[in-house]
C-alpha cells in the first residue's frame, strides 16, 4: 500500500528525483574513493617521505570533498522540496475528498479520525519520504559500493563481510516484524486522544454544568495513558536495534584489526590498505545503519499509508451527476414522491413513502415528534444524503441529476445546528454570496432581527467572530446564519428548526419579516413549536417516518388526532383555536 501511495503521488516528480539520485550517486562515489586516496597518501607518501605526492594526492581529496559537499547539499534541498510537494498533494486530495463525503461517510470515520489522517498520518509519509531521498537512495550505493572497494583492497579479509552483513540483517528484521503491529496501534490511539480532545473542548459547559471535571480528567488520562503505553512498547524496541547494530559494529572493527594485523605481519597486506578497509567496513555498516533507521520507519509509514488509502478509495454515497441537467426554468418548485431513506444495516427505513409538494410563494411545514425523520428529511434536498427510494425533485429535475451549481444557487439551507466560521460577521454572511454589498448584508441583519446586536458589536460587520460562532449566544448564531442564508436569495429556503433559540417575541417578529422578504420563494420550515408553524400554508405531519397527515393548522385540528396531539401539549384548547 504504501509503495502504492508513493508511486501514485510521486510520478509528477520524476525530474527533481531523479535529480536526486544523480546527485547522491555522485556524493557517495566521491565519499567511497576518498579512503583509497588515503592510503595512497599513507602508503606512497607517508611511508616513503615523499611530501609532493602527500600534497598533490591531499589535493585531490579536498577538490573530491567539495564536490561531496556540494552534492549532498543539492541532494537534501530537492529532496526535500519534492517531500514537501508530495504533503501538500496528499494532504489537498484528502481534504476534496472528505469534502465529497456525505454525512453518512463523514459519520463512518469521525471528525477526529480524518483529522489525525490529514495531518499526522501524512507527515509520518513525508518524513520517510525525505529521509528516503537522503537516506535510502545512498545506502544502497555505499553498501554495494563499499564491498566493491573493501574487494579491492583485500579479499581475505572482505571475507568477514560473510558474517556481519547476515547478522545485522537477521536483527534488523526480528525487530522491525514486531513493530508494525504496535505503530497501527499508536496511530488509532492518537485517533483516540484527538477525539476524547475535542469533545471535552467542544463540551466544556456541559462539562462544568454536571461537575463531571473529575471524570473528564480521568477519561482523558486513560486515552494518554494508553498512547503513552503503546509509544512506550515501540520505542524500546526501536530502543534495542541501535545498540545491537552498534555492538556488530565495534566487533567487526576489532576483528578486521585483528585479522589485519596478522596479514600486515605477514606481508600480505599493507598499512594503508587496512586503513581504507576499515573505513570502507564503516561505511558498509553506516549504509546498514541507515538502512536500519529507514526499517524503523516504514512500518509506522505503512500503517499511515492504509489508513490514507482508506479515505481515497471511499467513495461518497452522494455522487454527483455525470451528465448534470439544468432546469429550464427556475421557479423554487419542490415535490418529495415516495421517499425513503434507510441507514447502512439498518432494519428499518427512516423514512418512508414521504410524498409532498411545496411551491413559490407557500409556506410549507413539517412537524412530528422527535425521531419522526424531520431533520433527515430535509437533509435530502440539498442531497446531504441521497434517496434510498422514491425522488426529490426541484423544477421537474431529480436533485441526483440536477446540476451542483444549480442546486446551489436554488437551495438555501439554515442547519438545526448553525455554524459560523472564524472570521468577521461580513465574511459569515458574504459566505455564499462573495459579491454581497454592505447595504444587502444589514438588510438581510434586518430582517433576521439581527440588526441591534450587530451595531453594537465593536466593529460592525468586522466584528471578529469565533470558530463555531462560540463568542455570540444560541439565539444570535441563528439569526446569523438565517441572515447568511437571505443573503444568498435562493428561491428555495430550508428552515431546520432554525428558531428554537429565539424567544417568542422575536420569533413572531423574524416570521413577519420573512413572510414579506421571501413571498415569491419557496419556504419549508422543520419545526417543533406549534407557534412557528401553524399559520404555513400546508403542515405535514411525521409519525415514526411516515406522513400521516397534511393540510393547513385548522384541518389537521380538526381531522388529524398525531398533530391535535403534538398541538395540546404546548397550547390550550382555546390558544390552539
Amino acid at each position: 500500500m504504501l509503495l502504492r501511495l508513493l508511486r501514485a503521488y510521486l510520478r509528477p516528480y520524476a525530474r527533481p528525483i531523479a535529480l536526486v539520485v544523480l546527485l547522491q550517486l555522485v556524493q557517495t562515489l566521491a565519499t567511497l574513493y576518498l579512503p583509497t586516496l588515503n592510503a595512497d597518501i599513507i602508503d606512497n607518501g607517508v611511508v616513503r617521505g615523499d611530501t609532493g605526492y602527500i600534497v598533490r594526492v591531499g589535493g585531490v581529496m579536498v577538490a573530491i570533498t567539495l564536490v561531496q559537499i556540494v552534492c549532498a547539499i543539492g541532494a537534501v534541498y530537492f529532496g526535500a522540496r519534492t517531500a514537501m510537494a508530495l504533503g501538500r498533494d496528499l494532504r489537498g486530495d484528502l481534504f476534496d475528498q472528505v469534502q465529497s463525503f456525505s454525512a453518512r461517510e463523514v459519520g463512518r470515520f469521525g471528525a477526529p479520525s480524518l483529522i489525525t489522517r490529514t495531518t499526522n498520518d501524512v507527515q509520518q509519509i513525508q518524513m520517510l519520504t525525505v529521509m528516503s531521498f537522503t537516506m535510502m537512495v545512498t545506502a544502497p550505493i555505499m553498501c554495494v559500493g563499499g564491498i566493491a572497494m573493501a574487494l579491492h583492497q583485500n579479499v581475505r579479509l572482505s571475507s568477514l563481510l560473510l558474517v556481519i552483513v547476515p547478522v545485522l540483517g537477521v536483527i534488523v528484521s526480528l525487530i522491525v516484524r514486531r513493530m508494525r503491529p504496535l505503530y497501527r496501534s499508536v496511530q488509532e490511539n492518537i485517533d483516540t486522544v484527538n477525539r476524547v480532545l475535542r469533545e471535552q473542548i467542544t463540551g466544556v459547559r456541559v462539562i462544568r454544568a454536571f461537575v463531571r471535571d473529575r471524570y473528564e480528567r480521568e477519561r482523558f488520562a486513560g486515552a494518554n495513558t494508553d498512547l503513552m503505553d503503546v509509544s512506550m512498547r515501540a520505542g524500546r524496541l526501536m530502543s534495542m536495534m541501535f545498540p545491537a547494530v552498534m555492538l556488530v559494529v565495534n566487533a567487526s572493527s576489532v576483528a578486521v584489526v585483528w585479522f589485519g594485523g596478522h596479514l600486515i605481519a605477514g606481508g600480505d597486506m599493507q598499512i594503508g590498505a587496512l586503513t581504507a578497509f576499515l573505513s570502507y567496513l564503516m561505511q558498509i555498516l553506516m549504509a546498514v545503519m541507515m538502512a536500519t533507521f529507514m526499517f524503523v520507519m516504514v512500518p509506522r509509514a505503512e500503517v499511515c499509508a492504509e489508513r490514507i488509502q482508506e479515505v481515497l478509495g471511499t467513495e461518497s454515497s452522494v455522487v454527483p451527476p455525470a451528465e448534470p441537467v439544468t432546469p429550464g426554468e427556475r421557479r423554487g418548485e419542490l415535490e418529495l414522491s415516495g421517499v425513503e431513506f434507510r441507514y447502512p444495516g439498518a432494519e428499518e427505513p427512516v423514512l418512508r413513502d414521504v410524498s409532498f409538494r411545496a411551491g413559490p410563494g407557500r409556506t410549507t411545514a413539517v412537524i412530528g415528534s422527535t425521531g419522526s425523520g424531520k431533520s433527515t428529511l430535509l437533509g435530502l434536498v440539498p442531497r446531504l444524503f441521497d434517496v434510498t427510494g422514491g425522488s426529490v425533485r426541484v423544477d421537474g429535475v431529480d436533485v441526483t441529476e440536477l446540476d451542483p451549481a444549480a442546486m446551489a444557487e436554488t437551495i438555501g439551507l439554515v442547519p438545526q445546528k448553525p455554524y459560523l466560521f472564524s472570521g468577521t460577521v461580513a465574511s459569515n454572511l458574504r459566505y455564499g454570496r462573495p459579491e454581497a454589498t454592505d447595504e444587502e448584508l444589514w438588510h438581510a441583519l434586518e430582517i433576521a432581527q439581527a440588526r441591534d446586536f450587530v451595531e453594537e458589536m465593536e466593529g460592525g460587520l468586522e466584528a471578529p467572530i469565533a470558530q463555531g460562532g462560540s463568542n455570540v449566544s444560541g439565539g444570535q448564531r441563528q439569526r446569523l446564519a438565517i441572515a447568511r442564508a437571505l443573503v444568498r436569495r435562493p428561491l428555495i429556503y430550508l428552515f431546520d428548526d432554525s428558531f428554537s433559540a429565539l424567544d417568542y417575541a422575536t420569533d413572531a417578529r423574524l416570521r413577519a419579516a420573512l413572510a414579506a422578504e421571501t413571498g415569491d420563494a419557496t419556504v419549508v420550515i422543520v419545526a417543533q413549536r406549534v407557534s412557528t408553524i401553524r399559520d404555513a400554508d400546508l403542515i405535514v405531519v411525521l409519525d415514526e417516518g411516515r406522513v400521516v397527515g397534511t393540510g393547513t393548522h385548522t384541518e389537521l385540528m380538526r381531522a388529524n388526532e398525531t398533530y391535535r396531539e403534538i398541538v395540546l401539549s404546548q397550547l390550550t384548547e382555546q390558544e390552539a383555536a
